[in-house]
């Protein structure tokens, strides 16, 4: 048993990950467009065919462009609440809109989704976590502070694509205006570096084997710079950059206390004794 996730891309100018077994597969966010997003699903070797479901965590663009096409022209579900669908002025197929309620975990085959509130400026912001046979995945970016709900269930991730969206100096001393930084750091935008790994420190799970680190700045962040504030306290978690550039590779994700799968072995067929 086992999940394969990656991200299709990760920042303000598109978000998209993708979660999936061998046969299913649910995308969070569709921040891309619809030939992007195929795109790049192309470039890692996987494929639309296995996508069940979209779900929505909230209005902003860079989380919804592509998901009108997709889900018409994959006759997709989408997963999102009514006032994000309003507020993010979406004209999705009244049969393929559906709903969620934060905390019940919704079922796309032998996969469970499951939202949750967040602090970030948008109308009804979700976070997620995907589970399958046990193991879990999260979806936490565009968070304005981290809060209890947030630490409860990181708590029982496998993996997890976390934001870390901003150095705090790099911040002060850049090029935004003060109402886009207050914006940014006022605690209903994004997580700094030093908030994310500050969290990441103190509510790792022990069974934790990959982080992506998400939704970085392209102006007030350095791939590099997080990279390495983040291994330095990784205890034997593998650290992978989300970029905002292309998709990353994409990655197995197992519970290492479940048994190993096996495919049962055929049974040979037995021949009659001719004397018997």
């Amino acid at each position: 048993m086992a999940l394969y996730i990656a991200s299709l891309n990760s920042g303000s100018n598109g978000n998209c990950y993708y979660i999936g077994n061998h046969k299913d597969a649910v995308l969070i966010d569709a921040g891309l467009s619809c030939r992007e997003t195929e795109k790049r699903m192309k470039q890692v070797g996987l494929s639309m065919s296995k996508v069940r479901a979209i779900f929505i965590s909230h209005e902003h663009s860079d989380h919804i462009k592509g998901v009108t096409l997709l889900s018409k022209k994959y006759n997709l579900p989408v997963y999102i609440t009514t006032r994000t669908m309003q507020y993010g002025r979406l004209f999705v197929d009244e049969r393929l809109a559906k709903t969620f309620i934060a905390f019940e975990p919704v079922r796309v085959n032998n996969i469970n989704v499951t939202a949750f509130p967040k602090e970030h400026d948008a109308i009804e912001p979700h976070s997620f976590i995907v589970d399958y046979a046990g193991i879990i995945i999260g979806v936490f970016t565009d968070i304005g502070i981290p809060c209890d709900n947030l630490a409860r269930h990181f708590q029982k991730c496998h993996a997890a694509f976390l934001e870390a969206n901003y150095d705090t100096t790099m911040l002060e001393l850049g090029k935004y205006p003060i109402h886009l930084k207050n914006r940014i750091r006022g605690g209903k935008g994004h997580l700094s570096n030093n908030q994310a790994l500050q969290f990441f420190r103190e509510y790792k799970p022990a069974h934790m084997s990959h982080l992506l680190l998400s939704h970085l700045s392209q102006d007030n962040n350095s791939p590099e710079l997080v990279k390495e504030l983040f291994e330095t306290h990784a205890n034997g978690v593998r650290v992978i950059i989300a970029s905002r550039y292309q998709p990353s590779e994409v990655f197995l994700i197992e519970n290492p206390l479940a048994p190993k799968y096996e495919e049962p072995k055929k049974e040979e067929p037995v021949q009659a004794s001719l004397f018997g």
